[in-house]
């Protein structure tokens, strides 16, 4: 069981959800999951144990402790995890996801990635301890700091956490040291507070795709042509997920609606009738791909 935040789409494709599934939640059409209701990239999936992502920060870490904690009632031989950045540990929700976990004695393993910066907010702004991984032991959680930035390693360490979660049946916290190279995100220049010759250092000399692809090179298990082949296939596929995800219909109006009460109450009954209305009288000020 899987509660992520935004930067976990690789869990996602791991675990089998496609390209064009992708497209299809980012253009919000009438395939997608969440009936066009979310944010892009607020992928979600019942087939694969993967929760619906939320913009607001840290919320999921309660939810993983409560999802965790009903595996532990079923019998279930699972645990939960839950995916959040070193800004989501300055929430109050980290701390009562940590209590929570400790106190039930819940199978789900935090994994924090620490990349030194929340959004223009270093770690040194944010706390002043020994990083995260050591907040664990004041509510009684056993805590691995690894490399971000060293595949193996953090392999190793998630499954040695998920082995304790499982068999002991208890919560761990895990901690990944690593760097964000890029931007937060499209609006952002990370150059306005951070060295410029830092952020290449990072993207060059410790970049962890590079060091991974001259692991798997050494070995004689990947190859550049290899590389330039999966490149170009994967391109295309993805530019054809696109067309098709653009070109789908949108969900209908009625969907705004749906899947919170089991039975529709009399105003929303009137709120959908009232937009119905205001639709068809002002056709031009709504898009026409949407059915009503």
């Amino acid at each position: 069981m899987t509660l992520c935040c935004l930067r976990e789409p690789g869990v996602l494709l791991w675990r089998g959800f496609t390209l064009q599934e992708f497209a299809n939640q980012c253009f919000g059409n009438k395939l997608d999951y969440g009936k066009g209701r979310q944010m892009p990239i607020h992928y979600g999936s019942n087939r694969l144990n993967y929760f619906t992502v939320s913009s607001p920060i840290a919320t999921q870490l309660p939810h993983a402790v409560g999802a965790a904690y009903s595996l532990k009632m079923d019998k279930k031989d699972a645990c939960a995890i839950t995916y959040f950045g070193d800004g989501g540990t300055s929430e109050g929700d980290f701390h009562a996801a940590l209590n929570f976990a400790a106190v039930m004695e819940a199978p789900v393993i935090f994994f924090c990635r620490n990349n030194g910066w929340a959004i223009s907010t270093p770690t040194t702004e944010q706390f002043r301890s020994d990083g995260v991984v050591i907040r664990g032991q004041a509510y009684g959680i056993r805590g691995i700091r690894v490399d971000g930035n060293d595949a193996l390693a953090v392999y190793s360490a998630i499954h040695a956490a998920r082995e304790m979660a499982v068999t002991e049946g208890r919560p761990i916290l895990v901690e990944a040291l690593t760097y964000r190279v890029g931007h937060h995100s499209t609006s952002d220049d990370s150059t306005k507070y951070r060295p410029v010759d830092e952020i290449e250092h990072w993207r060059t000399a410790r970049d962890p795709i590079s060091r991974y692809r001259k692991w798997v090179q050494g070995n004689d298990w990947w190859s550049d042509a290899e590389e330039s082949e999966l490149r170009s296939r994967v391109r295309k596929e993805l530019l054809q997920a696109i067309q098709v995800a653009e070109r789908m219909p949108k969900p209908p109006v009625t969907e705004l609606f749906t899947d919170v009460y089991d039975k529709i109450p009399s105003n929303l009954h009137e709120q959908e009738q009232l937009l119905r209305d205001t639709i068809m009288r002002h056709p031009a000020d709504y898009p026409t791909d949407v059915p009503v």
